[in-house]
């Protein structure tokens, strides 16, 4: 009797102070606001979004976040590195969150917390500049089609793929960079990638590539992820104010305008995504 007695105290203090603990998880914006920095993980090979130009770090992104910062009263902190290594670079605490920015997705809002939408994402795809065996998305079937490794748009090319005659080819890539280069080398006919980014690539380079249009699939969008932790929650709700004064104000148009020539009717919440 003494033994389940001293069990059921000891196990009761464990209790006590898992809870404690929890209660005192440390905020992740006091966090931001004590250091007076937000550490944001991207990689540098999204252009127009993050890429590097003349050795220097711009884009929409670069342009967004310097605005957010302002909103926080914090500076900006830049992590870079290879896409896939992103998401678990943020799941592992290297930075507080990611600007990417990512597509917006059901199995990905399950993983993480997305900010509100900061662009739209739908799928299209971007051609060798004269070829003219592909003038429309479906010429691509039983050829082969380039796209990042682990994102979206690859798996809604793959599916799109797999819809016509014959599947694609899809060929994965680290950087779209990358994927660029084989496009321009004859080694793929066409690159998946959002509308926004293939567009901001058929017009630096008409020499080269060429949109094909119209764009396929649903209509998605592209958010900033952070992580769904209960510590994380005022961090995310700070952002997410801060994009909203951002919007209001005009300054998230013109930031759209800028890098991509228009800018995006975004919604302000994502409550279920497309895909």
């Amino acid at each position: 009797m003494k033994l389940k007695a001293f069990m059921t105290t000891a196990m009761a203090g464990l209790i006590g102070l898992a809870a404690l603990g929890a209660a005192h998880a440390e905020d992740i914006l006091d966090k931001v606001k004590a250091a007076g920095v937000l550490k944001v993980g991207t990689e540098t090979a999204f252009a127009p979004f993050d890429f590097i130009d003349a050795g220097q770090h711009v884009g929409m992104n670069v342009d967004l976040f310097a605005e957010i910062g302002k909103e926080l009263g914090v500076e900006i902190e830049w992590v870079t590195l290879p896409w896939d290594g992103v998401f678990p670079g943020l799941e592992s605490g290297k930075f507080d969150m990611v600007a990417g920015p990512a597509t917006i997705t059901n199995d990905r809002m399950k993983r993480f917390r997305f900010t509100s939408p900061v662009a739209e994402a739908t799928v299209a795809l971007l051609k060798k500049a004269g070829d003219e065996t592909i003038t429309k998305p479906e010429d691509i079937a039983g050829k082969p089609v380039g796209s990042g490794k682990a994102t979206a748009q690859l798996a809604q090319v793959i599916e799109y793929g797999n819809t016509l005659p014959s599947p694609i080819e899809p060929k994965e890539y680290v950087s779209f960079n990358e994927a660029y280069a084989d496009l321009a080398a004859g080694r793929v006919v066409a690159v998946a990638n959002s509308f926004p980014n293939i567009a901001y690539v058929a017009q630096q380079r008409p020499e080269t590539f060429e949109l094909v249009e119209p764009p396929f699939g649903v209509k998605t969008y592209f958010g900033f992820p952070g992580r769904p932790d209960p510590e994380y929650a005022t961090l995310m709700d700070a952002i997410d104010a801060a994009l909203a004064a951002i919007k209001a104000d005009g300054r998230m148009g013109e930031i759209q305008k800028k890098w991509f020539g228009v800018e995006f009717d975004t919604p302000e919440k994502i409550e279920k995504a497309n895909i």
